[in-house]
């Protein structure tokens, strides 16, 4: 996990436990709203372009999963 992903989390929903959360969007730690915010400290930290087709719940399901986003992004 990139640990500049762990911050940014932080900054969206401050106190939340991010290595141990296994479903962010169903237990409503992520909205809507965040997921906006989020997509764009992401774009913003990494020079990266997440697209309307990468807005899918298994990219922002847990930590892991938005790093692995980053990540995939970040190689193309």
């Amino acid at each position: 996990m990139i640990k500049q992903d762990i911050e940014i989390l932080d900054e969206i929903s401050p106190g939340t436990d991010w290595k141990n959360q296994d479903d962010l969007l169903e237990k409503h730690i992520l909205d809507s709203l965040k997921i906006v915010q989020l997509v764009g400290a992401l774009n913003d930290e990494f020079d990266i372009s997440i697209t309307p087709v990468d807005l899918v719940p298994e990219n922002f399901k847990n930590a892991e999963a938005v790093s692995a986003l980053v990540e995939r992004l970040s190689d193309e």
